[in-house]
């Protein structure tokens, strides 16, 4: 590595010259978990003082790129995964693909009256009742999104006692014989709300990607699920394809 990596004649911050090189190196030479050296090695390195380097690590965790740790120094964080959403695709089997291990647990069960966007996402009359569960989902053990669904109570009453995990598309599909397919998924960058920070272990302040979307039945195009995922944004890279 070099001990002359930024230019002090150059219009760009030596904050961000430093941050910049610092990303280039991370894919080939570190990998996630691994530690950067500390501050004080790297402002000899880069001839800078200790405020100036501060700043770039800060570009870093910003960007989601490392994370500091208390007494440890600086991680590097697993970069965002690639995610394919189409028509039908599934989330187990998706990342199963990948190699990644995937996990679903039902966090919240219960029954209620469908009400507002939901009822109408649905095709319900105002009260009738709906099953919501909010699932989190892990890649490699690490928390990964979590899912509001809502669906029709009826004829999906073995949702409510007999689901508590794994992929649900594929319990509808085991217990029902139903096949779904996503029509629509609106996406929207938003601060985490509720406990959903806590649940995907993330900053308050980091944004989460919320993902809306509608499956319909593939035999009959009635609506079947309604569905508000919440991504970890520094975790996901969304490939759209319908």
């Amino acid at each position: 590595m070099t001990f002359h990596a930024v230019n002090r004649n150059s219009a760009e911050a030596l904050f961000q010259q430093i941050a910049n090189v610092l990303k280039d190196e991370i894919d080939p030479i570190y990998q996630a978990g691994d530690y950067l050296p500390s501050e004080q090695q790297l402002a000899e390195r880069f001839s800078v003082n200790r405020h100036t380097l501060r700043r770039a690590i800060d570009e870093l965790v910003r960007e989601g790129y490392v994370e500091r740790r208390h007494g440890k120094g600086t991680l590097i964080m697993e970069r965002a995964l690639d995610y394919s959403m189409h028509s039908n695709s599934r989330f187990t089997e998706s990342l199963e693909a990948k190699g990644k291990r995937a996990d679903n647990q039902v966090m919240r069960k219960l029954v209620m009256p469908a009400r507002g966007g939901v009822r109408n996402k649905l095709m319900l009359n105002e009260g009738d009742p709906i099953i919501f569960l909010e699932t989190l989902r892990k890649v490699d053990d690490a928390p990964f999104c979590i899912i509001s669904h809502f669906l029709p109570l009826n004829n999906f009453e073995c949702i409510e006692a007999g689901y508590d995990r794994g992929s649900l598309h594929k319990f509808i599909k085991d217990n029902l014989g139903l096949d779904l397919r996503r029509t629509e998924s609106l996406i929207t960058s938003i601060p985490p709300r509720g406990d959903d920070a806590a649940l995907l272990n993330m900053p308050q302040q980091m944004p989460v990607l919320r993902v809306k979307s509608l499956n319909l039945n593939t035999k009959t195009g009635m609506p079947v699920e309604y569905a508000v995922t919440r991504f970890r944004s520094d975790r996901i890279q969304l490939s759209v394809n319908f």
